[in-house]
């Protein structure tokens, strides 16, 4: 007997001897019937039970499936971690394997054999709870590994990099972070701001290299009404409305010369000029600045002041790129992916072996921008549970170059490899594909299955 507090079984069935058959047979259970499409998804939204026993012929249709598919996509639809195990006529193997692949996850012959359904519903519901249990320990470890309040990361790299922002964070400094494009710069901006005690004053970002060189001035600075065609009223700058807060400046390499004089005037002052007024005003605002140029380099080329470099370089960080911080490629893959899941895509629950070894084979020359961009796309295309490597858009390449893990994902990533290739060369016959790579009908089914590939 399972503890108390019975679990729930859904049994979708019209025909009212058999409802009754399962019910006294599953005593370990509180059985929930339902005859019907309608009455099916009410059950489902009221008891939310973990296991479904689906009938396909159900009316209007109940010499058919149709009706029974439409009931399994909208249970997948609206809870898709169900373990639904449907029914299947003498001779219906492709109606189970077509549920299969719709979200099923079992199915069982007719007429129904107590005994061996019941080993499956008892099957079933013990891998939801372990799935569940999973999903919960994967969010606390995701919870464990976030430093900053926001960034996740497990790499001794970057919890270096956090460290340091946190000391230096309560120092009325100027902080410049140094990093390639899509290293999380203005995360760790951020990161300063929220660890500082100017946390709870504004965060102002402002990306230098994305605005018109003749705007950027005022932009920054602000302008009276009147200062310039256009300017009907009087505007504050970032600087000002950072006030008691935190300016990110991202590309800081951008701002031209004749504006990186005003700016060194405020850092030295601490009070500005807007576009066309005449009084100084008093600014308490913390700069932070990132770029991914060599500004030391501009420096030398006259493009860049020497005197401002220091006043905004008063602690350097240096940004580790995502392919010098190891197995965070997978960490944020797996946030990313539970994620888009949620918004996008809720039938995606991971990603299979061969995605894993790609994610971690790969170099990221976009580093975390470019995994964010890939791990959305794919759940958004994804057709099954697990993300492949070929959703990923990494089946080649780097991602075939890089070593398996282990012999047994080297094995799997070999066998998905060659089932591709065969099912394409025999155009998605099974009993071909069979042939062409020297096993039985019912192994390749088990190989599919086990893959979550689809013919």
């Amino acid at each position: 007997m399972m503890a108390e507090g019975k679990p729930k079984l859904l049994v979708i069935e019209d025909d009212e001897g058999l409802q009754a058959q399962l019910k006294w047979a599953y005593e370990n259970f509180e059985v929930v019937s339902a005859t019907d499409r309608a009455g099916a998804l009410a059950a489902l939204r009221a008891d939310t039970p973990a296991v479904v026993t689906l009938d396909l012929g159900l009316p209007p249709d109940p010499d058919g499936t149709s009706e029974g598919f439409a009931v399994l996509d909208a249970i997948m639809a609206l809870k898709p971690d169900t373990k639904v195990i449907v029914a299947s006529g003498h001779g219906a193997q492709e109606s189970a394997l077509e549920a299969i692949r719709r979200g099923a996850y079992d199915f069982y012959r007719k007429p129904v054999d107590i005994d061996t359904l019941g080993l499956i519903v008892e099957r079933a519901w013990r891998l939801h709870g372990i799935e569940s249990e999973n999903r919960r320990l994967a969010e606390k470890a995701g919870e464990d590994k976030t430093v900053l309040g926001r960034m996740i990361t497990a790499a001794p790299e970057m919890m270096k990099v956090a460290r340091t922002i946190e000391r230096v964070a309560n120092a009325d400094v100027s902080v410049m972070l140094l990093g390639a494009s899509g290293t999380g710069k203005e995360l760790l901006a951020r990161g300063v701001h929220e660890s500082s005690g100017r946390r709870d004053g504004a965060f102002v970002a402002i990306n230098c290299a994305a605005i018109p060189e003749n705007l950027l001035e005022s932009e920054l600075f602000g302008h009276e009404k009147g200062a310039f065609t256009g300017a009907v009223r009087t505007t504050e700058g970032k600087i000002e409305l950072a006030n008691g807060g935190t300016l990110f400046l991202d590309e800081v390499g951008d701002i031209p010369l004749p504006l990186q004089v005003k700016l060194l005037r405020f850092l030295q002052e601490r009070t500005i000029e807007r576009i066309g007024g005449r009084k100084a005003i008093a600014v308490d605002t913390r700069i932070v600045c990132a770029t991914h140029q060599n500004l030391e380099a501009m420096i030398g080329a006259g493009t860049f002041r020497e005197d401002l470099f220091y006043r905004l370089a008063e602690i350097v960080v240096k940004i580790p790129t995502l392919a010098e911080r190891p197995g965070d490629a997978v960490l944020l893959a797996k946030h990313f992916l539970a994620r888009f899941a949620r918004e996008m895509n809720p039938k995606v629950k991971g990603f299979a072996p061969d995605a894993l070894a790609a994610i971690d084979g790969w170099s990221w020359p976009g580093n975390v921008r470019e995994l964010e961009n890939r791990v959305k796309r794919a759940v958004i295309m994804a057709e099954g549970k697990l993300v492949g490597a070929e959703d990923l858009d990494l089946a080649g390449g780097d991602a075939e170059a890089g070593e398996a893990l282990n012999l047994k994902a080297a094995r799997e990533q070999a066998d998905r490899r060659m089932i591709r290739q065969a099912l394409a060369r025999c155009e998605g016959n099974i009993s071909n594909t069979a042939k062409l790579l020297g096993i039985s009908r019912p192994t390749l089914y088990d190989l599919l299955k086990q893959y979550d590939m689809q013919p």
